[in-house]
């Protein structure tokens, strides 16, 4: 099977992923969040609220025979997860069809964590992973609201080293023979590492 996109670089066109209704990440934030994470091969993987699962397979390109853990709660959400694997002919990502931290606790521990949703228990999340992650591992959540930016601050105190860039994208859109620039909605990554050495695979 011919993968639908066979460049190894992160940011994916947003129109290659079967989306329905669910709300993905766009590639732009997409490609930033990746980065944040530093990604590399062996790692395990999770991606906590994982949506369409743009991040989740877009990273397990990035981790050659590691392993992404894509939880998600929606079962139209897991669908289009499975959906968007077989598009891209991703093979080493195992679908957790259940709501964190509950779902997380049979999974082996990760080198790298996103959380793209939260489903309201962002607390019980972080300090699961306080407890679980080996020094080094790296969390990366995504934040679209102040609130969510303002708690997951409030969260990440010791033995966390944070930081947080706000990422602003526009792109062209076009109005007859004009061109204008239409803002997306900007998006605070949060980074935070377990303190000691680089966590790797």
């Amino acid at each position: 099977m011919k993968k639908a996109w066979p460049y190894v670089t992160p940011g994916i066109p947003d129109d290659l992923f079967i989306r329905g209704s669910i709300p993905m990440t766009k590639e732009e934030i997409r490609a930033v969040t990746l980065a944040k994470a530093r990604l590399g091969p062996g790692q395990v993987v999770w991606d906590i609220g994982s949506g369409t699962g743009s991040i989740a397979i877009e990273a397990a390109r990035l981790i050659g025979d590691g392993i992404v853990y894509a939880v998600e709660q929606k079962p139209a959400a897991v669908e289009l997860i499975r959906e968007n694997m077989r598009r891209f002919d991703q093979k080493n990502i195992q679908v957790v069809e259940g709501r964190a931290p509950e779902a997380l606790l049979p999974l082996p521990p990760p080198h790298r964590v996103f959380i793209g949703g939260s489903g309201g228990q962002l607390g019980e999340i972080v300090r699961l992973l306080a407890e679980r992650l080996a020094p080094g591992a790296r969390l990366v959540i995504n934040a679209l609201t102040l609130e969510t930016l303002t708690r997951s601050l409030a969260l990440l105190g010791p033995p966390w080293e944070k930081e947080v860039v706000q990422v602003s994208v526009a792109r062209t859109v076009s109005r007859g023979h004009y061109h204008l620039m239409h803002a997306l909605n900007p998006v605070w990554i949060i980074t935070a590492q377990k303190e000691g050495d680089e966590g790797g695979g």
